[in-house]
């Protein structure tokens, strides 16, 4: 006999109280790609498509509705179950956990957060790998705990939660020209660039935004960092791109 899968269960109770892929999603912590799959695969266990578009949004069906207690009492049941007797000792854990950042992520805020780490749980250890994609397989397989960056859009079944929002700004080394007028998109695409490619690709989405002007930069280098195109702007009349933060 096949055992059904229930994890399904806290993925229904969601869809049912929402009554929205979307919404569903941002309370999982999954994408809405994920939670489209996972309502596929309860429509197909239960044999009920317990969510059918009306007008511009979706409602319950009948057997949907005769569904939403029990299965809201079953979760709430699991979860009871479920909880651990006593809350972590952060103070007693011994651990190492594994994060695979950027090394801007690391010389940001990597001081503040082993500062709290040894303050509130000296038992642990972080250890940090350089984030050469964005391919998630290491989450998946295990060998990283933690993942910060831009993610894969194919997350599938691993939660995810926003840290914090980025923008990219222009850096230029002191008395640059640039700095002398205003700065239009056309004087800063016609000054000579440095591009930031872990792939040494010569053109990404900067060069994408330029193209809405009818502008094109000119790329003098590339190289594979945010850390070494500063290096570059303050030595030259270049031009680096990089994240604010």
């Amino acid at each position: 006999m096949v055992r059904p899968d229930l994890n399904l269960l806290v993925a229904l109770d969601v869809l049912l109280q929402e009554g929205n892929v979307t919404r569903a999603a941002e309370r999982l912590r999954l994408s809405p790609s994920a939670m489209s799959r996972a309502l596929a695969r309860l429509r197909e266990t239960t044999g009920d498509p317990l969510l059918v578009r009306a007008g511009r949004g979706l409602v319950r069906t009948p057997h949907a509705l005769e569904l939403v207690d029990r299965v809201g009492q079953l979760v709430h049941d699991a979860e009871a179950l479920l909880s651990p007797a006593d809350t972590v000792d952060l103070g007693a854990l011994s651990r190492t956990f594994t994060l695979r950042t950027s090394d801007g992520f690391v010389e940001s805020f990597g001081p503040d957060l082993i500062s709290s780490v040894i303050e509130q749980a000296p038992g642990v250890r972080l250890r940090f790998l350089q984030k050469t994609n964005n391919d998630s397989a290491s989450l998946r397989d295990g060998t990283v705990d933690l993942e910060i960056g831009v993610a894969d859009e194919n997350l599938g079944e691993i939660r995810s939660e926003p840290v914090f929002r980025d923008r990219f700004v222009g850096v230029v080394r002191m008395e640059h020209p640039l700095t002398q007028t205003k700065i239009t998109p056309k004087r800063y695409a016609t000054g000579g660039h440095i591009r930031v490619s872990r792939r040494g690709l010569e053109r990404g989405l900067i060069d994408q935004a330029l193209k809405l002007y009818g502008l094109e930069r000119e790329i003098a280098v590339v190289v594979g960092g945010f850390a070494a195109a500063l290096a570059l702007a303050r030595a030259s009349d270049l031009i680096a791109t990089v994240p604010e933060r």
